[in-house]
């Protein structure tokens, strides 16, 4: 979309906010099994992974995560990394989606906003899960690739301020007023991002942040319930009939109601016929 099409736009972060956990963690079971990862390294990562659920991270234990993945990853194959990704991403990732969080990005799609996932974690891993989440743009963490492997270093880490400063990047190329934009995000270390614009909603609060929204007045979500994606879409198109499509949606259903009691009265009838010829004999 060009900057002329939409002036506001709703930011999310990712982890804890639209999914609920941490999206760099929850491919440690495919990254083993595809041989990039040692059962050691899973299980630190599943002890992560928990800790996490439970009490977020602060801005030293993101420095631990961050140093942790980026040594972990230090001459994996990138072409690997993806495939596993997209192979895995709809088992993985799909369960873990707040339904609280997709209904939200559906209100301000609907409302003509545009929807950027901006996240500490991968690019390889939150582009996927931007594009299956319909977004329309990911602001994520790079890292350096040389000859298709990666160094171990970080080209670019969207994290605290540079999150804000990113979001400004965004704004200024799109022509968003951050006045009019909404964000979200569950952790203290995003105050940056949460003030860059008008809107501001705490998810899934840490402590931190729970404190820091209170005293400036911002709301505050609670977002519980995972469902996954495939199970929504189901539900949607069930209901979706109406105005014009009630009085064809009406006469389907007469006609399969006619078909189907014609059906079984076909079907109490035949044994009644089969009967027959053993009652003469």
């Amino acid at each position: 979309m060009t900057g002329e099409v939409g002036r506001a736009a709703a930011f999310f972060d990712l982890d804890k906010t639209v999914i609920a956990k941490s999206s760099a963690l929850a491919f440690g079971r495919p990254f083993f099994e595809g041989g990039l990862m040692n059962r050691r390294t899973v299980l630190k990562g599943a002890y992560a992974q928990f800790v996490f659920s439970l009490a977020g991270a602060d801005a030293a234990q993101m420095d631990r995560m961050r140093d942790q993945i980026t040594a972990m990853c230090t001459g994996w194959d990138v072409g690997v990394v993806h495939d596993i990704v997209r192979e895995t991403l709809h088992s993985i990732v799909d369960p873990l989606v707040y339904a609280e969080a997709a209904d939200l990005i559906e209100a301000h799609r609907a409302a003509g906003r545009e929807v950027v996932i901006v996240s500490s974690s991968g690019s390889e891993v939150v582009t996927p899960i931007g594009e299956m989440l319909g977004v329309d743009r990911v602001v994520a963490t790079r890292m350096v690739v040389v000859d298709g492997r990666y160094t171990g270093e970080i080209e670019y880490y969207a994290y605290g301020e540079n999150k804000a400063a990113a979001m400004r990047e965004v704004a200024a190329e799109m022509g968003y007023d951050l006045a009019d934009c909404h964000a979200y995000s569950d952790s203290v270390t995003d105050l940056p991002m949460l003030a860059a614009v008008g809107h501001p909603t705490a998810v899934n609060p840490d402590r931190g942040l729970r404190r820091a929204a209170a005293e400036r007045g911002w709301p505050v979500l609670e977002f519980a319930r995972p469902v996954p994606l495939s199970a929504r879409s189901a539900q949607r198109r069930a209901p979706l009939v109406t105005g014009a499509a009630v009085g064809v949606g009406a006469a389907v259903v007469g006609l399969a109601w006619y078909a189907r009691r014609r059906a079984l009265r076909l079907l109490e009838e035949a044994p009644q016929h089969r009967r027959r010829p053993r009652a003469r004999a």
